[in-house]
């Protein structure tokens, strides 16, 4: 035996060096000390577990936010959130206060009925109201948008003056006071520099046309023994032609009219609008009208949607190229009186027209 042999201890206890049994070396135990020890679990050799991984936890705390982990150790791992499903299709709005509209339009309704079958007179007056505050609108506009600057004063009292002399006078008196308006708007504007001269008088005669003069034909249709019934017939047909053009082209309409002037307006709007006046022309000619009769007002219902709706896209081109919405904010839910007049005005002169051909002037 070598000498490091004979100074290991002696003894039943002894045991053998790991050296000796070619394993690695390790710390020796007595039989006795094993045989009070319990066996000691195998801990993976990861140097301080505990304080990495709790440094982990504090480093992706924000994540964890973020991400839906959890922000403790001992809280259980929350289930990833379900992708929200996309939000159900919005239903279709009209663009305008419908309650305020609706109530607006009565009044206005109640107004134009009372003043038209109590004294004409009165009625007359509530054109050239109309005629005043729409000039008024759209020259304002003018101005605002586009530095046009069209006299007012000359145009209110040169339209005031041709719906009168239309009641009074017939189509002549109408044409000669367009003709003094014209003149009027003129000479008004010579008051001022030579600059923009051409450009402001021809936005002042395109506005004595576009509202006094037009207006003028409803004066005309007044001047009828049954003039309040002609009247109301005219706007009748055009206020149902809208309201049929609105309530088919909002339920089913695909197909844009003029997407390029007004987006809102379909094929199948026009439709519903052709359709529903031609119904109604049917029954104000054959139940209201003198000497009316039924396929007269399919014909006048059919006129009467097509002149509205184009009349709607002319101010629409207009109120385009100024980049507004409305010609003014008078009318809760409607916008201003030219939002209202836009398919009247048109539709005015075709009214009387069809009137004429059929009845006689009356």
């Amino acid at each position: 035996m070598n000498d490091s042999s004979r100074s290991a201890p002696q003894g039943a206890g002894h045991r053998v060096a790991p050296q000796m049994q070619g394993a690695a070396a390790g710390p020796a135990y007595d039989v006795g000390d094993a045989q009070q020890t319990r066996p000691m679990p195998i801990v993976p050799d990861v140097p301080d577990a505990g304080r990495d991984a709790e440094d982990r936890d504090h480093r992706n705390q924000g994540a964890g936010r973020l991400s839906g982990g959890p922000l403790f150790r001992d809280q259980k791992p929350q289930e990833p959130m379900p992708t929200a499903p996309p939000p159900p299709p919005q239903k279709k709005r009209a663009g305008r206060d419908l309650g305020a509209a609706i109530g607006v339009g009565l009044g206005l309704g109640a107004l134009v009925v009372v003043s038209l079958f109590v004294v004409k007179a009165v009625f007359v007056g509530v054109i050239v109201l109309a005629v005043v505050v729409g000039l008024w609108e759209l020259t304002s506009r003018l101005q605002e948008c586009k530095g046009i600057k069209a006299p007012l004063i000359p145009l209110a009292l040169g339209g005031a003056a041709m719906v009168v002399a239309g009641y009074a006078r017939g189509a002549e008196g109408a044409w000669v006071a367009m003709a003094l308006t014209a003149l009027a708007v003129l000479v008004w504007r010579m008051a001022q520099p030579p600059e923009d001269y051409l450009r402001d008088v021809t936005a002042g005669i395109f506005a004595a046309f576009y509202v006094p003069f037009l207006a003028t034909f409803v004066a005309l249709l007044l001047t009828a023994d049954d003039g309040p019934q002609r009247v109301l017939t005219f706007l009748l047909l055009t206020v149902v032609s809208d309201t049929g053009a609105y309530a088919v082209g909002w339920r089913f309409g695909k197909h844009k009219l003029a997407p390029r002037i007004s987006p809102g307006k379909t094929r199948e709007g026009l439709f519903g609008a052709v359709a529903f006046a031609m119904v109604a022309g049917a029954l104000c000619m054959q139940f209201l009208v003198d000497d009316g009769s039924w396929w007269q007002g399919l014909l006048l219902g059919l006129a009467v949607a097509a002149s509205a709706t184009l009349g709607d896209l002319g101010e629409s081109m207009i109120k385009r190229d100024l980049g507004i919405k409305d010609m003014g904010t008078l009318l809760p839910g409607h916008g201003g009186i030219m939002d209202r007049l836009d398919s009247l005005l048109p539709t005015a002169p075709v009214v009387w027209l069809l009137m004429v051909l059929f009845v006689g002037s009356g």
